[in-house]
C-alpha cells in the first residue's frame, strides 16, 4: 500500500499490535529515520512484543485512543471486528494520524453463510462484526474517513496448502478470482481488504 501511494511517514503506530511482528518487519524494510510504536491492551501480547524492541521500535501497554499522541500513519490490522462499539472506536481513531491503513477480514460471503462459518469466526477468532467489501468501506466513510486506496489480500490463495483436498479447492477460487475478484470474494470468501484512508 505504501509503495502504491506517495506517503512517507516518519512516525508510525499500530493499534492492537499483538506480538509486534508487523512493526518489526516494517522497521527492517522502511528508511532508518522512521520511528515505530505499537500499542496493545493485552499484557501477554506486549510481553511478546517487547522481545522485538530496538532502536526506533517500542511497545506500550496502553490504549492509544486514550492518549494525546498523534502519528503520520496508524495501522489497524484485523482489529475493529473485535470491538463492541466498532463505529465509535473507528471514529475515535480518526484524529490519531494523518493516514490510517486498515486490514479488514471479509467474513461475509455466500459460502460462509451456507456453511455457518460466521459462528466459527466468532468462537475461534472473537469476531463480533462481519463485513464484505461494501460494508467495510461504508463503515469507514460513516466514521468520517476518506478512502484513498484499497485492494484485496487473498489469504485463501496465499496460504500454503497441506492436503490434496485444500490444493484442489484452490482451483475454483483461482479461476473465479481471475475472472471477477468481487464476485469471487462475495461467493467464496477467503479475502481481507487493505484500505488506506485519511
Amino acid at each position: 500500500m505504501l509503495q502504491r501511494n506517495p506517503i512517507n511517514p516518519k512516525y508510525v503506530a499500530e493499534i492492537g499490535c499483538g506480538a509486534g511482528e508487523i512493526l518489526n518487519v516494517l522497521h527492517s524494510k522502511m528508511p532508518s529515520d522512521v520511528n515505530f510504536v505499537g500499542y496493545d491492551i493485552s499484557t501477554d501480547a506486549i510481553k511478546l512484543a517487547e522481545t522485538r524492541t530496538k532502536e526506533r521500535l517500542s511497545f506500550k501497554l496502553e490504549n492509544l485512543l486514550e492518549t494525546e499522541e498523534r502519528f503520520d500513519l496508524l495501522l489497524m490490522m484485523d482489529v475493529f471486528e473485535h470491538v463492541d462499539d466498532y463505529l465509535g472506536f473507528i471514529k475515535q481513531s480518526k484524529n490519531k494520524a494523518a493516514y490510517t491503513i486498515f486490514h479488514i477480514p471479509l467474513d461475509l460471503s455466500a459460502q460462509s453463510i451456507i456453511r455457518n462459518k460466521l459462528i466459527l469466526e466468532r468462537n475461534e477468532l472473537g469476531h463480533l462484526h462481519y463485513y464484505m467489501k461494501e460494508t467495510a468501506l461504508a463503515s469507514l466513510k460513516h466514521s468520517g474517513f476518506e478512502i484513498v486506496d484499497f485492494f484485496y489480500t487473498n489469504g485463501a490463495l496465499d496460504q500454503p496448502s497441506n492436503t490434496f483436498k485444500s490444493k484442489l479447492a484452490k482451483w475454483p477460487r483461482k479461476i473465479l478470482y481471475k475472472i471477477n475478484k468481487d464476485f469471487a470474494v462475495k461467493l467464496l470468501g477467503g479475502c481481507s481488504l487493505l484500505v488506506l484512508a485519511k
